[in-house]
């Protein structure tokens, strides 16, 4: 599938400017520019981050009531209960405040609810289960903020909420005692990208300051956080920035038991990163609430026993075993629906439908189908009596709105800008499909459907020093909106012992201006035969560290390559 290149510009003016305060490469000054980076304080922020660069967390809307209400509890001995989703932020959310809550006062106890039982956020057996054990305060974690009924219903039970969230609030709040959300309209919290994990935090870090303990109490729980905001898919910026930098290093010296587990299971040796995190440990921890109960997740998280904790770990990689073959064969399936019907090949979204699909991995497999077909895609599969899925957009396309726009054959829906679910009837299943094509076909761009790379800079061979590299890997952690800069050179040249490796992959060799370096480039075998016709290429790369027999040296990673103009 070819794909659109986007090369970034940027202000050169700025860029000199910014090159002449920090005195390196000209390069990165563009690309620090390109990220809002453009005076010499940002930047020193920006490679040096600080935890006394942390907001005060009494700047957030109502947390002076949310630490009111929580010492009240406290000094009247009521019981409280810390209530999360059960994907990674949520679970990371009540593992951090559940144990924090917990060296200060004992009766505290948490509940996750059943993903297909109870469905997401704030649930009635949540409350119901507050009720029948004497609880008189929940807090929500990741959750809460759209829960106006269910917290109106918890309310004449006589149990209050404090609400800690960071999704998009709507016109009507939930009439809870606090409501801890940065994207309140009338919250002039600084920082408005923090996970559900993050908010939490926020509110350790008050109640901290509160009761004076040490700031031990609450940071020691960094590496929690820091797994949220990178399963979470929140921008690496500002305070975020500063919260998965501190939280990695603590992953890296002194990981939460669940952490290291985990760790230890998927056989992580080196240095772990932003990515690992998305990549091997989350998916882990989904996979406990994709399969069956994620309050195993909170388990793993709680427990300071490493052999202990394995345990929970290797229940998490189990589920994470089934969840990974149920994708595949799920995937495999949808793909061969699609290519037996020519008319769904050439739509311009995917609606597939199979009564007997895993719901927990639907959203996943629709993941998948995006980078075969790029276009919207839905996966519906049987939910008791009713049909239900997961929705997936391309990048820039509002499918929460598209949703919206088919509402009158949905029984209920919800999402966001990229992703979304709904359940409707069997019976609606195909007008369902058929308007959500119109909609699409109506109101999307054509380049939507073209995959986009996004390039920071063009650079040439000799411009790729280590002392150039050393400084891009100062730029992590790597995320949304700070991601790992993409550099395309031009006018290169295969030296002629590029090769296919394991029939799918190609080890680029390649040379510009008698400089020679080698790449690996997964899924590109289909390409190959423009490397052996001996023209010039034009290369989209990221850099990488080759470590062999001791020896160091910078080596690509090939996102995609054309023929040189």
């Amino acid at each position: 599938m070819q794909k659109r290149w986007n090369i970034l510009k940027s202000d050169r003016e700025t860029v000199k400017a910014l090159q002449n305060a920090l005195k390196i490469n000209e390069t990165i000054c563009k690309i620090l520019v390109e990220r809002k980076i453009d005076d010499f304080e940002k930047a020193k922020n920006y490679f040096r981050p600080q935890l006394t660069h942390l907001h005060s967390p009494w700047l957030m809307k109502d947390m002076h009531k949310a630490v009111e209400r929580i010492s009240k509890a406290i000094a009247g001995n009521e019981k409280i209960l810390v209530f999360g989703d059960y994907d990674v932020d949520g679970t990371t959310s009540v593992a951090s405040m559940y144990q924090f809550l917990r060296k200060i006062f004992p009766n505290v106890d948490y509940y996750i609810p059943h993903r297909y039982k109870e469905g997401y956020g704030v649930s009635k057996l949540g409350i119901d289960f507050a009720k029948e054990n004497g609880i008189s305060l929940i807090i929500s974690l990741d959750c809460g903020i759209k829960s106006v009924e269910l917290i109106a219903y918890a309310k004449q039970l006589g149990i209050d909420f404090i609400v800690c969230d960071h999704h998009l609030p709507d016109n009507e709040l939930p009439d809870a005692v606090a409501i801890l959300n940065a994207k309140q309209k009338d919250c002039t919290y600084p920082y408005k990208e923090l996970c559900g994990c993050g908010v939490g935090f926020k509110l350790m870090q008050a109640l901290a300051e509160h009761y004076q303990l040490s700031a031990e109490s609450y940071l020691q729980y960094l590496d929690l956080v820091a797994t949220a905001i990178a399963a979470d898919i929140v921008p690496i910026t500002g305070e975020n920035r500063v919260l998965a930098f501190y939280g990695l290093e603590k992953v890296n010296t002194n990981p939460n038991a669940g952490i290291k587990a985990l760790m230890h299971l998927a056989a992580l040796q080196k240095q772990i990163t932003i990515g690992n995190l998305v990549f091997v440990i989350a998916p882990r921890v989904n996979a406990a609430g994709r399969m069956d109960d994620a309050k195993k997740a909170v388990q793993l998280f709680i427990e300071e026993d490493f052999a202990k904790a394995l345990h929970y770990a290797e229940m998490l990689h189990s589920d994470n075993s089934d969840r990974k073959e149920a994708d595949s064969n799920i995937t495999e399936e949808a793909l061969a629906i699609i290519e037996a019907d020519a008319v769904l090949r050439n739509k311009k979204t995917t609606v597939v439908y199979q009564e007997h699909w895993h719901k927990g991995v639907v959203g996943i497999v629709a993941s998948r189908l995006i980078e075969k077909y790029y276009r919207p895609t839905i996966v519906l599969t049987k939910s008791g009596d009713y049909v239900a899925g997961s929705a997936r957009s391309v990048a820039g396309f509002n499918l929460y709105e598209a949703v919206h726009a088919c509402r009158e054959h949905l029984l209920g829906y919800g999402g966001h800008f990229a992703a979304a679910g709904m359940t409707m009837q069997k019976e609606n299943v195909e007008a369902f499909a058929d308007a959500f094509e119109k909609v699409v076909s109506e109101t999307i761009a054509p380049e939507l459907l073209i995959p986009e790379i996004i390039i920071d800079a063009e650079v040439s061979f000799t411009d790729l020093t280590l002392s150039f590299y050393n400084i891009i890997m100062q730029m992590e952690p790597f995320g949304p909106e700070n991601m790992r800069p993409l550099f395309i050179a031009r006018k290169v040249y295969n030296t002629g012992f590029s090769k296919i490796v394991k029939e799918q992959h190609v080890r680029f060799s390649l040379i510009q201006h008698n400089k020679t370096l080698i790449g690996i480039g997964f899924n590109m075998a289909a390409k190959f035969d423009l490397l052996q016709m001996n023209k010039p290429i034009d290369v989209v790369f990221t850099l990488d560290m080759n470590e062999w027999n001791g020896e160091k040296s910078l080596q690509l990673k090939v996102i995609d390559f054309i023929l040189s103009e």
